[in-house]
């Protein structure tokens, strides 16, 4: 997840995300990880319970791949698989790891806001962990609805406006801060006090909250899971299958329970061109936060 638009130069040089070694390094050894593998197989496993297991094989378009951890992880079940990120030595590295392994992957050196791929070509989008760091985040959404066959599935991870915990950035209760202030903290970040993000090369531009993002999403004929939709309660206990179905029930509680937790999740089914739409769980119907 290393799509980034370039930021402001720190200490008077520019970061290139495909020449600097520092940043390289980092998410060559961090996309290998058993960590990272682990990580991306939840993902995957979310996913295929949630579009009912498909026996068929997917086409998958992973953006911001990176390195293509996620990319030969589908590839390895028997996907279509597409991967898209602006680095373009990660996305060679992806490339030589996936013919290390025997797999045909499909990357591409892309931005997000502007996808090398054709119309209603994808039965799948994933994008973790991206949507924040992009400036034109409106662009992205537009891009991974065009992509989108209808009926087709569109997974991102981001930001969460709503939780006072986060890990974007050391200041307390960040993510309430208003957008004046975030702003001069990302251009301190970004220049004279690396240490306010972690000394992160590209912070989190963006907040958001499952609620905006659904709305935004529904104008475009796409109806979305939150994380309570999406969660599998089989094999869980008397009493959490119960918490969770008031959450599901009560709105006032739902929110509550986004207030709760670090980072926003959501899945989004693209209506089918009589209108229909493919069902994977129950929608909120939770009023904007």
């Amino acid at each position: 997840m290393t799509e980034r638009d370039e930021p402001a130069p720190r200490g008077g040089g520019a970061w290139n995300t495909g020449t600097h070694a520092d940043f390289f390094a980092y998410y060559e050894k961090e996309s290998d990880s058993e960590a990272a593998r682990q990580r991306f197989a939840a993902i995957q496993a979310t996913l295929l319970r949630l579009l009912g297991r498909p026996q068929r094989a997917l086409a998958v378009a992973d953006i911001g791949c990176g390195a293509g951890t996620q990319c030969r992880l589908w590839a390895q079940h028997g996907h279509q698989v597409h991967g898209a990120d602006i680095n373009a030595a990660l996305v060679e590295l992806g490339r030589q790891r996936a013919a290390q392994a025997g797999l045909a992957i499909d990357f591409a050196v892309a931005s997000a806001t502007a996808l090398p791929w054709p119309d209603q070509s994808m039965d799948l989008c994933i994008a973790p962990e991206l949507l924040e760091h992009v400036a034109d985040w409106q662009g992205v959404l537009a891009e991974l609805v065009r992509v989108l066959k209808p009926g087709g599935a569109l997974f991102l991870s981001t930001s969460n406006r709503l939780c006072p915990r986060q890990q974007e950035f050391t200041l307390p209760m960040y993510s309430w801060y208003p957008g004046f202030v975030k702003r001069r903290v990302v251009a301190l970040a970004l220049s004279t006090r690396p240490e306010l993000a972690g000394y992160a090369v590209y912070p989190a531009v963006h907040w958001f909250t499952f609620y905006g993002l659904r709305d935004h999403l529904a104008a475009r004929g796409v109806v979305s899971l939150d994380r309570f939709d999406m969660m599998d309660v089989s094999g869980r206990g008397v009493l959490v299958r119960a918490a969770l179905g008031l959450i599901r029930a009560l709105p006032p509680l739902r929110l509550l329970a986004h207030v709760a937790t670090s980072y926003t999740v959501l899945l989004g089914v693209k209506e089918s061109c009589g209108g229909n739409t493919a069902h994977a769980g129950g929608a909120s119907h939770t009023p904007e936060a």
